[in-house]
């Protein structure tokens, strides 16, 4: 399986990262042990969690990163594998999370760069990104530090994720006259429905619009991993259960009831299934990107990683 390799660094990845928001809710254990195996086993090592994943079921804190944690103790493979996990997100353990409140503080952040190197049993983190921006606080302070960091070897390189294009632009700028090789990946949002989706809820998302995909073609060195790569299921609802599944979904938008066609064209094309012709969409793109991608099970893991083994094409999406 052909691996994306991001520019001046020493990481070659999988075209897809594990997504483990869901660790400790849908998979714990044995099953978690055996869903991470098969996605090494698949050729997959790019493995996606966050502090914050999934505090706002309580009581327990930090449980995707424990659960993985578990898996990287009992079985040996950390150096097998490429870890993300994030920081300064706001907190959700509150009965009335306020989303715009972030925890981006420096002391903030190495609370929880200190909590994430502790659940995860590691004694370093491959990638470690901001999971949302603070625009009171100067870039320059944010990356210096994330370079504090790096020097304490608690992390590899930093990234960013729900930032927007300016900020980054700014950060880029500082890091280029300090001599930092500044962020190495950006998570946003995109997907083949995003152009046309309606405003989430969740302000602090970021998207990759027009302004961003031109930011990431001019900056490979800057890797995009886009989440919400299936656009939570609203392509699988309407081809397999109609127009009425969708209905309240933010997707449900006449370009995207359009798109949908197209996604059954090459579905066809391809004999490829609803989940492989939506992931498809990211191999035709004029920049790099990887998309991150949370299962369901072992065969669902595997179909989706198959999609980077069909040679889809630009106009397929169009």
């Amino acid at each position: 399986m052909k691996k994306i390799v991001i520019p001046n660094t020493e990481l070659e990845l999988s075209p897809m990262g594990m997504g483990c928001v869901n660790a400790g809710l849908k998979w714990d254990g044995k099953d978690a042990d055996y869903l991470f195996d098969a996605f090494l086993d698949m050729g997959g090592n790019l493995f996606d969690t966050a502090r914050v994943y999934s505090d706002w079921v309580l009581p327990e804190s930090g449980r995707s990163e424990r659960v993985l944690g578990d898996w990287l103790e009992r079985s040996g493979k950390r150096s097998r594998i490429v870890l993300i996990t994030k920081g300064g997100h706001p907190d959700m353990t509150c009965p009335k999370p306020d989303l715009h409140k972030n925890r981006m503080q420096k002391e903030d952040m190495r609370q929880d760069v200190d909590l994430s190197l502790r659940a995860l049993r590691t004694d370093y983190i491959d990638l470690y990104f901001y999971h949302r921006d603070d625009e009171s606080i100067p870039v320059e302070e944010l990356i210096e530090t994330m370079e504090t960091f790096v020097k304490e070897g608690k992390i590899r390189y930093y990234c960013c994720s729900n930032w927007n294009t300016g900020r980054m632009r700014s950060a880029d700028e500082y890091c280029r006259k300090q001599g930092y090789r500044g962020f190495a990946a950006n998570q946003a949002l995109f997907n083949l429905g995003s152009r046309y989706m309606k405003p989430l809820e969740d302000d602090t998302m970021r998207y990759i619009d027009e302004e961003m995909q031109r930011y990431h073609k001019e900056n490979p060195a800057n890797l995009a991993m886009p989440y919400m790569g299936i656009c939570g299921g609203f392509f699988h609802n309407f081809i397999e259960k109609g127009e009425d599944s969708v209905a309240d979904s933010p997707y449900y938008t006449p370009e995207n009831i359009r798109l949908a066609g197209k996604v059954k064209m090459a579905m066809e094309k391809y004999q490829a299934t609803v989940t492989q012709a939506v992931l498809g969409f990211y191999t035709c793109q004029d920049f790099q990107c990887l998309p991150l991608y949370g299962p369901r099970n072992a065969e669902n893991l595997k179909e989706a990683m198959d999609s980077f083994e069909i040679p889809f094409e630009k106009a397929d999406f169009k």
